[in-house]
């Protein structure tokens, strides 16, 4: 189970927090780190010193220009969130992640996307609405800001009492045709779904009114399967001929 949770950093400053998110992970028994557009060096000195012996996860580490890179082969994503969202997503605790990660990578296909944002802002609305809930630890008001490796810490060792608790748990047997959607389908999807809208004219991007960010949290809620993706995208297809077979407005 371990092995399929992707820790996720987008945008992070300052390499020694880097190398004590690999520091928290290697505690935890994580090893799949991923850098979303670092602006720092990730190999210095000082990420070395504060990996303290973990620094192989710092040369193992993959970078990526963008989320969806990072994430393409996920089946779900959690975006670390510590302030409220003008939409509401949905929100978990770090204990309600941790109980639902052993259904989660059940198969040797599932990958689990742990994503945390830049140290000064966080994530974007828009990295957040490309996640599938969001994570909030729930620290104390009057001083409610976690370093980066602290926060990495939290949901880590969350990760390993998930792991420990079901290491005896015999194996579900998994049906190949029930395999969720991964990150990058459910981004062509969402692509074609916003293409099709608008050329029925039911969308309109000059006035959006958060419709495709409506839409997006519905079908990340809904979790489809690969199998009703397809389905869901020859939908599409078949608007889209229909629309364009139909004779024009007078």
């Amino acid at each position: 189970m371990l092995e399929r949770i992707r820790i996720v950093l987008i945008g992070t400053s300052h390499p020694g927090n880097i190398g004590g998110v690999a520091r928290a992970m290697h505690n935890m028994g994580l090893a799949d780190l991923a850098l979303v557009a670092p602006r720092c060096e990730a190999i210095t000195q000082d990420s070395i010193s504060r990996a303290s012996g973990a620094d192989h996860l710092l040369h193992q580490a993959n970078v990526h220009a963008t989320l969806e890179d990072a994430v393409a082969d996920c089946t779900l994503a959690v975006g670390a969130s510590a302030r409220s969202r003008t939409l509401p997503w949905p929100m978990l605790s770090p204990r309600e992640l941790a109980d639902r990660l052993p259904a989660e990578c059940q198969t040797a296909e599932s990958r689990v996307a742990l994503v945390f944002g830049r140290e000064d802002s966080g994530l974007t609305n828009a990295e957040l609405q490309r996640c599938h809930a969001h994570v909030h630890i729930p620290t104390n008001a009057d001083f409610s800001s976690l370093n980066l490796a602290a926060a990495v810490q939290v949901l880590a060792y969350e990760c390993r009492m998930a792991w420990l608790s079901q290491a005896d748990a015999p194996a579900v047997e998994t049906n190949a045709d029930d395999d969720l959607a991964t990150h990058a389908e459910l981004e062509r999807y969402f692509e074609h779904l916003e293409r099709t809208l608008i050329g029925i004219d039911f969308h309109d991007p000059d006035q959006p009114r958060q419709l495709m960010a409506r839409l997006r949290r519905l079908y990340l809620r809904a979790r489809p399967e690969r199998m009703e993706m397809n389905i869901l995208r020859g939908i599409l297809s078949a608007t889209e001929k229909a629309a364009n077979t139909k004779p024009p407005k007078p």
